[in-house]
């Protein structure tokens, strides 16, 4: 029964080098911080950029003026190689989306990149003397304001002096319309 000795050495060795390794990956487990909740989204200060797309951009850029506490910029960006596009995004104080996009590309594609594909409905919202159309179905859902003149992805009108010049506004997000109708309110196309 020499063999059995062996055997029984090769197997014990197995067993000691796997509790080893489960003992250095407890070890490792303990020591490495983990974070069961949302990220910390660092708030970003939009106003370098905007006065850089003010300048730059062919319309009005817009951007909110008195929102309450516990909105946080997340994101910005200014692309005047195509289309003049701007963009600013709002991480909620309940932890929802919310951005603003602005562009001179054609409406109906620019609404559905920004939306994800949602649609327009026959609802519209009245603020701050503009009439903004509720879009919902994409990823998205969305306040849009056509520019001034402009035919809308719905084949809507913008009213003269309504929305930006040569800009489609949108206002899109996870929020709910009422933070959708909040950020639009807030608005200032400067």
């Amino acid at each position: 029964m020499a063999g059995t000795n062996g055997k029984q050495k090769t197997v014990r060795s197995m067993v000691l080098s796997l509790g080893v390794t489960l003992l250095a990956g407890g070890v490792m487990y303990l020591f490495i911080p983990h974070e069961d909740g949302e990220p910390d989204l660092k708030p970003v200060d939009y106003r370098v950029e905007l006065l850089t797309a003010q300048r730059a951009a062919p319309y009005p850029v817009a951007a909110p003026e008195g929102l309450p506490g516990g909105w946080k910029a997340t994101s910005v960006r200014y692309q005047g190689i195509e289309n003049d596009t701007w963009h600013l995004g709002f991480h909620t104080p309940d932890g929802q989306y919310v951005e603003i996009k602005q562009s001179t590309e054609k409406p109906s594609r620019f609404i559905d990149e920004t939306t994800d594909g949602a649609r327009a409905t026959k609802a519209t919202e009245e603020i701050g003397g503009r009439t903004w159309t509720r879009y919902t179905g994409g990823r998205y859902d969305a306040l849009v304001l056509p520019a001034d003149g402009a035919d809308g992805a719905d084949g809507a009108k913008g009213a003269d002096g309504a929305g930006a010049r040569g800009a489609t506004t949108v206002v899109a997000g996870t929020g709910s319309f009422a933070q959708l109708k909040q950020m639009a309110a807030a608005l200032k196309l400067g």
